[in-house]
């Protein structure tokens, strides 16, 4: 099988920079959003990333514009039905997902292959709604999707082989280092994360040392490039939180069971970076000091 055209449905952070890296990889790139408006913020984003490559002198302006001419957007799902691979970066809710895949299974022929970015729904659940599932997968990148290396690519029981090696290949055409991932709840990196940052806030809760001292613990004795609460805070606490739930479903365990005070910070509405507090008040972002 070879890949020539990619789709990307949603233009949002994650999709606006899988179609970014897709483009810029040399595939003709068609990414659709919801509303002109929407499609618009996105291909603005796309651009003004691209700028950003140029000045810092790791992209030529020749490669931007070549890049930017790949690169098309769509209200219309029915203008991805050429595509060769499509892959799903709309919000994180299933309901939603089985929506797009159902109508993109009557839009795209019928060899093209279908993938996921979800960082935390089954991909047999998706995968469900439509009637190619031998050519459905998940191709989960992480953010920011043109900076990050990883790509994880989750193969179902019933994924054929030739499709899944395709997606592999690409994750390689596209600049990524791709790992094998089995369908199960968070695949590998939640799977191991989402444990470790819960642990940090009940270490927190139990008292056994302060977010700034958690925070420098781990930076300094284990290398971390940041700590689990700083973490937490460029995630997005709703995220975690939203993530650790369906994880807990799934396996019943305590270890992936969201901490009460977690749940206490989302209802409030105090998600981290975005919000501009959660375990830090980022009002002044170059200098965050603890928020609790």
């Amino acid at each position: 099988m070879e890949i020539k055209k990619v789709g990307v449905v949603g233009c949002g952070l994650m999709g606006s920079g899988i179609a970014q890296t897709a483009a810029v990889a040399g595939y003709e790139t068609v990414v659709r959003e919801i509303t002109a408006d929407l499609l618009d913020k996105g291909l603005s984003s796309i651009e003004k990333s691209l700028a950003k490559l140029v000045e810092k002198g790791t992209m030529s302006g020749e490669d931007r514009q070549a890049a930017l001419r790949r690169l098309s957007g769509t209200v219309r799902l029915e203008d991805l039905g050429d595509c060769d691979i499509v892959i799903e970066a709309v919000s994180e809710n299933i309901e939603v997902k089985n929506q797009t895949f159902r109508e993109l299974d009557v839009a795209c022929k019928p060899e093209t292959i279908f993938a996921s970015n979800t960082s935390s729904l089954s991909i047999t659940q998706l995968m469900a709604a439509t009637h190619r599932p031998e050519r459905f997968l998940g191709l989960h990148f992480f953010n920011p999707v043109p900076l990050m290396k990883l790509v994880e690519v989750v193969r179902t029981i019933v994924t054929d082989r030739d499709v899944y090696e395709t997606a592999l290949q690409f994750g390689l055409s596209v600049g990524k280092t791709p790992v094998r991932a089995r369908d199960t709840g968070g695949f590998i990196v939640n799977r191991l994360l989402i444990p470790y940052l819960l642990d940090a806030i009940r270490a927190f809760e139990e008292g056994i040392g302060s977010i700034a001292d958690v925070d420098t613990a781990m930076k300094l004795g284990c290398g971390y490039p940041m700590g689990p609460f700083t973490l937490n805070d460029f995630i997005g606490l709703d995220t975690t939180y939203y993530i650790a739930t369906i994880m807990f479903d799934e396996f019943k365990e305590k270890r992936f069971a969201p901490p009460p005070l977690l749940k206490r910070l989302v209802l409030a509405g105090h998600y981290g970076k975005k919000t501009g507090k959660g375990f830090y008040d980022w009002s002044d972002p170059k200098n965050p000091k603890p928020a609790l």
